[in-house]
């Protein structure tokens, strides 16, 4: 499998958006998630979108983050709107592993039970 590679982080001032991507080659087949963790602090989940198209967000970023996927679901898109400096923190997407992922490569297609993170991208929030 390939590791999923986000891009998109910056620096930003409160109250201003940012657009974080995650491509994942060969999972399309499988749902996405977002998680976050700023320094010193637990990981924290912050969105999924399922294998079809649900979507749910932690309530502290609920109504100004929207999780999205390009048409060839190889790009899971997370809009982040008036940001804030709690948001600060390094994002990382992850594929759902299970029996409902289905990873495919240029030659077979087969189910995934784990899971595999990119190496995050750096969010900056300033007041």
């Amino acid at each position: 499998q390939v590791q999923p590679v986000e891009s998109g982080g910056g620096s930003v001032q409160a109250g201003g958006s940012l657009r974080l991507s995650c491509t994942a080659p060969g999972f399309n087949r499988c749902g996405m998630s977002w998680y976050r963790q700023a320094a010193g602090s637990q990981r924290e989940w912050v969105s999924s979108i399922s294998t079809d198209g649900s979507t749910t967000y932690a309530d502290s970023v609920q109504g100004r983050f929207t999780i999205s996927r390009d048409k060839a679901r190889v790009t899971v898109h997370l809009q982040m709107n008036s940001l804030k400096p709690e948001d600060t923190a390094m994002y990382s997407c992850r594929t759902n592993g299970g029996s409902a992922c289905i990873y495919c490569s240029s030659t077979l297609c087969y189910p995934v039970a784990d899971d595999y993170w990119g190496q995050g991208t750096q969010v900056t929030v300033s007041s």
